[in-house]
């Protein structure tokens, strides 16, 4: 990686309010260096998560406890008139509520105390075109899941010998497949979102026998906290309802499970609202370093 040109184009980025182009960066730099070197640079390699992990790995090592998490979430950046390709296509944004064209990223953060550091990502790719049997059109598809790349980026993290005890994670990566891994495989514990329709046992009676009810079906009281089995995970988990109000002062519920059964409800509550900063995270990158303000267009530029 050419250090030099990385800090010159990272501070660009900061810097600009418009387009990021490597024209616009050779003309603040009153022609110093060429917008032909910029985009060698951005085009000659294609970089990862493991070249993130070299760039931030000495400050993890300063700052790291056994207390930490590990934050997963994703975000879309929208570029609607961007030429379509494997990266820069159709996602879900889960913010929108609806499918927008720009590219996909998922990122883990490692925060501890007052600190957050990206430790690694993945960007989205759907490199399978086929046709929509219903609508006839074309359509695009992964070769891996996001939560089959979040379980890989959680086993480079503990290859890496991070030292974390819980993983945060939101409802859309709350798969029992991902539970699995974190609990059983890792040896590590989690706490995520749950989807209200989500089935639970709360007596191992009726996880022996198959009797499940939906979370907000449970009987909740203010301050309950119960211990049950979500269907086909085999390991008890504590549950716990936050009401929260709206800004428009509507009420609503936001469920949550732990793996660690020794934990109260409140702590489950702080643990979960260490989440946040990977929207910070997220939000910076769009509106502070030009996530979606180059106007590049091949794949791994």
């Amino acid at each position: 990686m050419n250090k030099e040109r990385l800090e010159l184009y990272t501070d660009y980025l900061l810097s600009t309010f418009g387009y990021a182009t490597a024209t616009g960066l050779s003309e603040m730099l009153n022609g110093q260096v060429s917008h032909d070197q910029i985009t060698r640079f951005l085009s000659d390699e294609e970089y990862n998560s493991k070249d993130l992990w070299q760039e931030v790995k000495a400050t993890v090592r300063k700052v790291e406890r056994d207390d930490a998490v590990l934050i997963f979430d994703d975000t879309v950046q929208e570029k609607p008139y961007t030429d379509e390709n494997e990266v820069m296509c159709w996602h879900y944004d889960h913010s929108k509520g609806k499918v927008v064209q720009g590219f996909n990223l998922l990122n883990c953060v490692y925060h501890v105390g007052d600190i957050s550091i990206p430790v690694a990502f993945e960007l989205i790719k759907k490199p399978l075109e086929y046709s929509d049997l219903k609508t006839h059109k074309r359509k695009r598809a992964s070769l891996v899941t996001k939560n089959e790349l979040m379980r890989s980026m959680l086993d480079v993290c503990m290859k890496n010998k991070l030292k974390f005890r819980f993983v945060l994670f939101d409802i859309w990566f709350s798969s029992k497949e991902n539970m699995g891994h974190i609990k059983a495989t890792l040896q590590k514990d989690f706490v995520c979102a749950l989807k209200a329709n989500r089935l639970a046992a709360v007596s191992a009676e009726d996880y022996q026998n198959n009797r499940f009810t939906s979370i907000e079906d449970l009987p909740w009281q203010e301050e309950t906290l119960f211990t049950g089995w979500l269907k086909d995970v085999p390991f008890p988990v504590l549950i716990v309802r936050q009401v929260f109000t709206n800004q428009d002062g509507s009420t609503g519920n936001l469920y949550l499970a732990c793996s660690d059964t020794t934990v109260t409800r409140k702590f489950i509550l702080t643990t979960h609202q260490k989440r946040w900063p990977i929207e910070v995270f997220h939000k910076s990158l769009k509106r502070n370093a030009a996530l979606g303000k180059a106007p590049v267009r091949r794949v791994v530029t």
